[in-house]
């Protein structure tokens, strides 16, 4: 291998702004920023969420980021500082690094992801259950 994870993760950390959670907790609920969990939806279903964050599975980033993009999510058009976290730290800085290189300005991260805001008591939450369609002729 040219380059290991470990060594990508290295590079991304170097390049982009890591929020403490104490940073990332004065920016919580702010108007003029919006966190990002890129965490897997089992993962939130789980271990649970930060209240008010929007979810963008990793896989699926780049295009919902990217306005030429036919998934593409205003939420990464706003202009707002965009706080992105996954459960260690460590998928979020490479999805940063990427978001950065899509050419987004307003983009960080939060150094030891999800459990290290839990491990704060910052605030948390339950995932909230998915809305499932009854079908046609069937009784709710």
């Amino acid at each position: 291998m040219k380059k290991t994870a470990h060594s990508m993760v290295q590079e991304a950390m170097e390049a982009i702004r890591t929020f403490s959670v104490e940073e990332a907790r004065d920016l919580h609920g702010r108007d003029d920023v919006q966190f990002i969990d890129i965490r897997d939806v089992r993962e939130l279903e789980r271990d649970g969420v930060i209240p008010g964050a929007f979810h963008a599975p990793r896989g699926m980033l780049e295009f919902w980021a990217c306005p030429d993009s036919k998934y593409h999510k205003p939420v990464f058009a706003t202009g707002k500082q965009l706080v992105l976290f996954c459960a260690a730290g460590w998928r979020s800085a490479l999805a940063t690094k990427t978001l950065q290189d899509m050419g987004l300005e307003n983009v960080g991260h939060i150094g030891g992801g999800f459990e290290a805001w839990k491990q704060a008591g910052a605030p948390t939450g339950a995932k909230a259950p998915r809305a499932h369609a009854t079908p046609p002729g069937s009784k709710s």
